[in-house]
């Protein structure tokens, strides 16, 4: 059975699909599905029977078919069929697949004709099948009977548009040869869903029955009431013959009998019958996997360019090879040495842009985090003036003083310049994770060799803590040398003669006025009863803090001057996902309208960090956190007489001078520092000697085992390489041994629309004739039309009854009519073969 063309593309597609499913994808063929729609008895079950061979489907009169049927055919050396609903059984018998169908119908439907749209899934595997996937439908129907619903037409009419408004579903539009082709709901319903006729084939059943003398040749030659891809006409076994259990191979031959021996059909006997159908459909798919096969080409061969230098470095792969184990080895620890640098360091290659690196990462703790920690912990003006109060008391025990004394200061600039170690070794510790976090990150690559990850981990690491504590020796001891000898003479320190004629307000150094310090988003939290949370566009200058509607600057919403202002920590909301913290003002001032703070929220901590940092630049500082256990100050300790007041605004003024030129160096020395004895010794140890670490840390050989992960992920690439370069091959076979076939030009089809029972019932306004009967059958040619030219526009039939049946709606009567009693029902021997067709029913087939 079938086209000699399709079956050697059987074989061809069952390697490609194999091909692609030894590498673990689909084939993507989205192959066309083949549904049979027409009406109740049309015989479209029939029409699949005669597919696969074997009688099995339910049969009879009325609403037969009432569940959807998903009918694969598979092409099989053996012959049985397979229910989705009846996993792992075979049905060899083919009276048990129709008693099956039944009774799986009627669990779902009942026994009372109901319908159902849930489908029944059935493969029939057979060696005279060609591979399709046919659906039989329910018959559309206009009457409800049994249990049916009132809006039966409507129900079958939906569950047909769910298969065939697929673009990839062909459509047999099923019709009797008995019924009038004009009025004939299966061609509607196609022609509803596929409008240019490019997946529609007419099928016309029960040839057989039409009176004597009458045939559907013009309709088969696709002359009269044409299709883009005309008819094939068919003849099935009638019920007489199904009761007498007709064997399907003897009712092709039957078939194959008529169409030979019809005086009418037997010119187009080759294009007709059940075998011709199927061929026809079949090179509809070899058209549709030629059309995939480009798409598929290009997919497969830029997958192949992807593996390509992956591939070319386990063609010739040994495992157990010392020299490649070697080779790997001195590789991955000059790459890991290499990325640790890039990610440190930076790079202009391979910019990740979705979060900052070890090195970026590290810039803005030694640049914003670290100044910001030492601001925090200096600045307290109360605390401090209190500490210089009490030391220059101490200082004088009982005696009165009549001057400043240098002790007072030193003592106080000792005490602050301790106050330096937290925020330094806070400041270690943290690079020191983010050390380590590259370190693991940088190491990813070797998650072929667990045990070499592992291994350079722990050097790597060891290293990194063994330099923490020299480091932190390092930094303390720069400490100590601060505390070693006050340099009063520094050239930046301001002295005593000045100290006594500066104030304290005129000692905060602020920026440029009007230098612009940042911009950004942030986020004001208000409550909901105050208007809501909204984002604003925030720019931070030396004087002030100003938010407008958006990043333009035109619409400003308030300008804060940053006068007495100090920043405040938040804590976050048990729902809230930003980051918050307050300004706020030191003399207990409404800040924004009648708001004593202003919260203002960030996407992330590293974001508030960064404002923080910003704000210190404008001069805003942090709040200092008051012990709760503190001790309330003695009454007299700011009850100062003239003299010491000035005294402690002296010494004010030049601990403020001092400790800003240790700041600065501070915060010059820790980062570099750090640097020195902590980043730039791990890049030179893992340059120069992690490698010698590793070849004492054991065998190299277990230091060289693959992960069970990347043998298996080595051997799927090499696998999937070949298969991609098999299944390339393949396509080009399938391309080589298959023939497309171009599409039907369009013809005229607008009888379907013009066929409404309005213009069927309207007399021929030139004939004085009784209205003419349609013809009883139609039927399809695949290819062009016999006589191209009556099927292009010119009249098919000079008879007034049909005229020109494009220029005019065809006179049809919207339902068979019997002949009336003046007109003879039989066409004399001479008469015209235009004359319309009578079809009789109840007329004996001529097979039987």
């Amino acid at each position: 059975m079938g086209n000699r063309g399709m079956e050697d593309l059987i074989p061809l597609i069952n390697k490609l699909q194999d091909a692609f499913s030894s590498i673990g994808q689909s084939c993507n063929l989205d192959l066309p599905q083949i549904a049979v729609v027409g009406g109740q008895s049309a015989g479209k079950s029939s029409v699949l029977e005669n597919f696969v061979g074997r009688d099995f489907l339910p049969r009879g009169s009325g609403i037969v078919t009432r569940r959807p049927l998903i009918l694969q055919l598979i092409n099989n050396k053996a012959e049985y069929a397979e229910f989705l609903h009846c996993k792992g059984k075979k049905f060899v018998d083919f009276d048990e697949v129709r008693a099956e169908i039944e009774a799986e119908t009627d669990r779902i439907t009942g026994s009372n004709k109901g319908i159902s749209p849930i489908p029944i899934n059935l493969r029939v595997y057979s060696p005279h099948v060609l591979n399709l996937t046919l659906i039989d439908l329910p018959g559309m129907t206009k009457v409800a009977v049994g249990d049916q619903p009132p809006d039966i037409e409507h129900q079958i009419r939906d569950m047909l548009l769910q298969f065939i408004t697929k673009e990839s579903c062909l459509i047999l539009a099923v019709t009797p040869a008995n019924t009038d082709l004009a009025n004939s709901d299966a061609l509607k319903i196609a022609k509803e869903v596929d409008p240019q006729g490019l997946r529609t084939i007419g099928v016309i059943t029960k040839l057989d029955l039409m009176d004597e003398g009458t045939d559907a040749k013009d309709i088969l030659e696709n002359k009269l009431l044409p299709l883009r891809r005309g008819y094939i006409g068919v003849v099935n076994r009638s019920q007489k013959d199904i009761d007498g259990r007709k064997d399907i191979r003897a009712a092709l031959a039957a078939e194959r009998k008529f169409f030979l021996s019809h005086p009418a059909y037997r010119h187009m006997a080759e294009r007709m019958g059940t075998p011709h159908l199927q061929k026809a459909l079949n090179q509809q798919l070899t058209n549709h996997i030629r059309d995939t096969l480009p798409g598929l080409r290009s997919k497969l061969q830029s997958q192949l360019l992807s593996l390509e230098k992956e591939v070319e470095e386990y063609k010739n792969f040994r495992p157990d090879d010392p020299t490649r184990k070697t080779k790997a080895l001195l590789q991955m620890v000059q790459q890991f040495g290499v990325d640790f640098e890039k990610c440190i360091e930076g790079s202009g290659d391979q910019v990740d842009t979705n979060e900052l690196s070890g090195g970026a990462k590290i810039n803005r703790l030694f640049h914003e985090r670290f100044p910001f920690e030492l601001v925090k912990i200096v600045f307290d003006e109360k605390e401090l003036r209190r500490e210089i109060s009490h030391a220059i008391k101490n200082v004088h025990g009982v005696r009165t003083g009549l001057f400043t004394p240098d002790l007072a200061f030193e003592a106080i600039v000792k005490k602050q310049i301790v106050k330096l170690k937290t925020p330094c070794l806070k400041c270690i510790d943290l690079v020191i994770q983010e050390l380590i976090n590259t370190v693991r990150q940088c190491t990813n690559k070797l998650n072929s060799y667990p045990r070499l990850r592992e291994e350079t981990e722990r050097i790597v690491t060891t290293h990194v803590r063994e330099r923490e504590g020299k480091t932190k020796d390092q930094v303390l001891l720069l400490i100590d040398i601060e505390l070693s000898y006050i340099n009063t003479n520094h050239e930046d320190f301001i002295g005593f003669a000045n100290a006594q004629q500066r104030s304290t307000a005129a000692n905060k150094k602020r920026a440029i006025p009007n230098q612009v310090i940042r911009k950004g988003w942030l986020t004001i939290n208000i409550s909901i009863m105050k208007g809501g949370s909204k984002e604003y566009w925030f720019v931070l200058t030396a004087e002030s803090l100003s938010w407008y509607k958006n990043e333009e600057e035109k619409e400003k919403k308030y300008m804060l001057p940053l006068d007495n202002l100090k920043l405040r920590d938040v804590e976050k909301g048990f729902m809230s996902t930003k980051h918050i913290f307050a300004i706020f003002n030191t003399e207990q001032r409404n800040v924004y309208k009648d708001l004593r703070q202003i919260e203002l929220a960030c996407d992330s901590q590293d974001d508030v960090d960064s404002w923080k940092a910003s704000f210190l630049r404008a001069g805003v500082y942090p709040e200092k956190d008051q012990e709760e256990n503190e001790e309330p100050c003695p009454a007299d300790t700011f009850s100062m007489d003239p003299q010491l007041e000035r005294q402690v605004e002296t010494i004010r003024n030049l601990v403020d001078s001092y400790i800003g030129i240790i700041n600065k160096s501070i915060r010059d020395l820790v980062p570099k520092t750090i640097m020195h004895l902590m980043i730039n010794s791990a890049k030179d140890f893992i340059h120069s000697e992690l490698l010698a670490y590793l070849y004492s840390s054991g065998d190299q050989n277990s230091l060289m085992e693959e992960s069970a992960d990347q043998a298996q992920r080595r051997d799927e690439m090499l696998r999937m390489y070949h298969a991609l370069k098999e299944a390339l091959v393949i396509i080009g076979d399938i391309s080589a041994n298959t023939i497309s076939t171009p599409v039907p030009p369009p013809v005229n089809d607008g009888w379907m629309q013009e066929a409404s029972p309005t213009a069927q019932r309207r007399p021929p306004p030139t004939s004085s004739q009784p209205p003419s009967r349609p013809p009883a059958v139609r039927g399809p040619t695949p290819g062009p039309p016999l006589n191209p030219s009556p099927a292009f526009g010119a009249p098919l039939n000079p008879s007034p009854a049909f005229g020109d049946p494009f220029s005019a709606p065809p006179q049809i009567p919207s339902r068979p009519a019997r002949v009336p009693p003046n007109i003879p029902s039989r066409r004399p021997p001479g008469a015209p073969s235009h004359r319309p067709t009578i079809i009789r029913p109840a007329e004996p087939s001529l097979l039987d």
